[in-house]
């Protein structure tokens, strides 16, 4: 017979594991940290010059910065601010060496989502972070999987749950309940409308009053920022049936699209979703505030059944709510909810082996050109990135052999590259969603 107290018992025991494979990953402070990256990956790699014409640059410009020479070593290493100052004012045939961004557009949202765990979603969500960064791009993360796979591989090791997606929403209850509670009289029959009541034990919380940056958490990346989850978080899929029932009215699935309207446009370029293996009340705000949806699958026939499920029952949710909130204000966000972009991506895919081969034949005769041109293939780099809670991006490549790492670094960089291909696209729609909304 096993109890909770058994439960309990095998978790500590887990803890000391988890402590243990940090102290080997992170710094002796238990903090993650970003290494630095080579004279030679910064040319070819991220600013995709010539290595001649890079080190030509900054032997014409002494104010450029220089990167360090590790002990024995010739080459210089630099970190991600020295390379995004060195992308700010550096050019190559009088091109701009910064990444597409038009003036006065919000951040492009995307959410990686589907049902299957072990799909990919968060070694998805990580490297397509990464890689942003390193092409320039100011990035938020949002981890709405209480597993909080994202958050660890970030850097995140202490989470409080009331700054996760459920203080976002305990606290959207609270904000939305008073503006109801605020209208008293009706405005045809001048007839008091009848106020919504909460509890104390929400109202004292206290969320109420944070302000939207109060849930960011910054990481070792220094143009990557977070908003965590933990283990804690799984109370929301609880809690917030009981919100729905103490205020009936509140628009569950829009918390999160709410919270982004009050962080400035350009605050960042991309928000990226983390998504949890579930149709829930944090999965069903992270599709309703994203611009985007990109849904990862691996290559056999049950990860094909279970997207397919996936997508019939998300179509379903969408349209019940869409059905039941007719009186939803408008703003900046609205009903029916509409995709600018919808793409399928095989994840763990072997070009060697023909089931794989297949299935991505019947991915592409399915959905057409919503999937993906490259899928993420399966390599030695990809698991060994898993393994030491890293992306690919974060591996010295000295660590293998630099073959294994590139062809590890080309599958995500093809992968990524028509990622930006389709949140560049959007950008061109997305005032006039927003016009329609309004």
């Amino acid at each position: 017979m096993y109890t909770h107290e058994d439960l309990a018992a095998l978790q500590a025991q887990s803890l000391r594991m988890q402590t243990w494979i940090r102290k080997q990953t992170f710094s002796p402070e238990m903090e993650k940290t970003l290494r630095r990256f080579s004279s030679w990956e910064v040319a070819e790699l991220i600013l995709k010059v010539n290595q001649s014409t890079f080190r030509g640059r900054l032997a014409a410009d002494p104010s450029l910065p220089d990167g360090e020479v590790e002990e024995e070593g010739r080459q210089r290493w630099y970190s991600l601010d020295e390379i995004n100052e060195l992308r700010r004012r550096m050019k190559v045939n009088r091109r701009s060496l910064l990444p597409y961004r038009p003036a006065g557009k919000r951040a492009i949202r995307a959410a990686i989502a589907n049902f299957k765990g072990g799909a990919g979603k968060s070694t998805v969500a990580l490297h397509f972070a990464h890689a942003a960064a390193l092409d320039g791009y100011r990035v938020l993360l949002i981890d709405f999987d209480p597993q909080a796979t994202l958050s660890h591989a970030m850097g995140m090791t202490d989470v409080d749950e009331d700054h996760t997606v459920w203080g976002i929403m305990a606290r959207d209850l609270v904000r939305e309940t008073d503006r109801m509670n605020a209208a008293s009289v009706g405005a045809e029959s001048g007839t008091a409308l009848p106020r919504r009541q909460l509890p104390a034990s929400i109202r004292d919380l206290g969320l109420s009053g944070l302000r939207a940056t109060d849930f960011i958490k910054p990481t070792s990346w220094p143009t990557i920022d977070i908003i965590p989850s933990c283990a804690n978080a799984a109370f929301v899929e609880f809690a917030s049936a009981q919100y729905r029932h103490l205020n009936p009215d509140w628009s569950f699935f829009a918390c999160v699209a709410r919270y982004l309207e009050g962080i400035p446009d350009d605050a960042y370029d991309l928000i990226l979703f983390d998504c949890p293996p579930a149709i829930g009340y944090q999965s069903m705000n992270a599709v309703f505030a994203a611009d985007m949806l990109y849904i990862p699958s691996g290559p056999g026939y049950w990860e094909y059944d279970s997207t397919t499920s996936f997508i019939g029952q998300l179509a379903e949710a969408l349209e019940d709510l869409a059905a039941g909130f007719e009186t939803f204000p408008a703003g900046k966000v609205a009903l029916p909810k509409a995709f600018l972009e919808l793409r399928f991506l095989l994840t763990r895919y072997e070009p060697g082996n023909e089931l794989h081969r297949a299935m991505r034949d019947a991915f592409r005769k399915v959905f057409g050109a919503h999937v993906t041109e490259h899928p993420i293939e399966l390599t030695r780099a990809v698991e060994q990135s898993g393994r030491f809670l890293c992306s690919v991006y974060e591996i010295d490549y000295r660590d293998m052999t630099r073959e294994t790492w590139r062809r590890a670094r080309a599958t995500f960089d093809q992968a990524y590259d028509e990622f930006r291909a389709s949140f560049c696209s959007a950008w061109d729609k997305v005032d006039a969603g927003r016009e329609d909304a309004a």
